[in-house]
C-alpha cells in the first residue's frame, strides 16, 4: 500500500497538468470535505445497500442452483447451456435491459447486478458439489441420517470453502457492477457521483469517491470475508 501511494505521488508530480492526476495532498482534503458535508456517507450508504442486497440474492440463488446442478447430472446437462449464455452475457447488456424492462428503479438495479453474479456462483458451487466425497454420503446412509442432518454435517462442511471463495470473489465483482448501474440510471450512490464529476472533468472528486469506497471494501474484506474463509476451512487444517 505504501508503494502504491508513493507511485501515485511520483506520477502526480511528473504530470505537467495537475488536473489530470491530482496527488494525495489534493484528494485527501476533498474526501474530508465530502465527509464533513455528509454527502460521502449518504452516497456510500446507498451503494453499500445495493451491494448487500445484490450479494445476498446472488449467493442464495447461486448456491441453490450450483448444488442442484452438481448433484444431479441430468439437471446439469440441461442447464449448462443456459449457464454458459449468462456467463458470457455482458454486464452492460443486462443492466440496460433491466432498466428498459423494469424501469429506472431499485428493483431493476439490484436484479441486474445479481443476474451478473449468479452464474459465477453457480459455477464455483457446482464444482464443489461435484467434489463431495461419495464415501461420506455412504456413511450418512448407513447411519440413516436425515436430509437436513446430512446437509448440515456432511455437505455443508465440504462445500463451505467453495462458498467462501464465491463470496470473496463475488463481493469484488458486485460492487464494480453496482457502480456501473448507478452510473447509468440512479440518482445517488458512489457511481452516480463519479458520473457527475466525470461530466465536469473533475478528476480529484472522481478519485475521492472511488478511493473512499475502495477503502471501505478493503475493510469489509479484511474484517469479514478473510476471517470467514479461515473459519470455514479450519476443519481441513491438521
Amino acid at each position: 500500500m505504501a508503494a502504491l501511494l508513493l507511485l501515485w505521488c511520483v506520477l502526480s508530480l511528473l504530470q505537467t497538468n495537475p488536473r489530470l492526476l491530482p496527488g494525495p495532498w489534493v484528494v485527501g482534503p476533498l474526501i474530508a470535505r465530502e465527509a464533513a458535508s455528509g454527502a460521502l456517507f449518504s452516497n456510500m450508504a446507498a451503494t453499500l445497500t445495493r451491494v448487500a442486497l445484490s450479494f445476498v440474492l446472488a449467493m442464495v440463488i447461486g448456491l441453490a442452483l450450483g448444488l442442484f446442478m452438481g448433484r444431479n447430472r441430468r439437471a446439469d446437462r440441461w442447464l449448462d447451456p443456459w449457464l454458459i449464455v449468462f456467463l458470457n452475457l455482458p454486464a452492460l447488456v443486462t443492466i440496460v435491459l433491466a432498466y428498459l424492462w423494469i424501469g429506472l428503479n431499485e428493483t431493476a438495479a439490484v436484479l441486474a447486478v445479481a443476474a451478473n453474479k449468479i452464474p459465477t456462483v453457480v459455477v464455483m458451487v457446482r464444482e464443489g458439489a461435484r467434489a463431495l466425497d461419495p464415501r461420506l454420503d455412504d456413511m450418512a446412509r448407513v447411519f440413516r441420517m436425515g436430509r437436513v442432518a446430512r446437509l448440515r454435517h456432511v455437505v455443508a462442511p465440504q462445500l463451505a470453502p467453495y462458498v467462501a471463495a464465491a463470496g470473496r470473489s463475488g463481493i469484488a465483482l458486485i460492487w464494480k457492477i453496482v457502480l456501473v448501474v448507478e452510473f447509468l440510471g440512479r440518482s445517488n450512490g458512489v457511481g452516480f457521483q463519479i458520473h457527475l464529476y466525470f461530466q465536469l472533468f473533475d478528476v480529484g472528486m472522481v478519485l475521492a469517491y472511488a478511493l473512499s469506497f475502495i477503502a471501505v471494501m478493503l475493510l469489509i474484506e479484511a474484517l469479514i470475508f478473510q476471517p470467514w474463509e479461515r473459519w470455514v476451512t479450519a476443519w481441513r487444517r491438521p
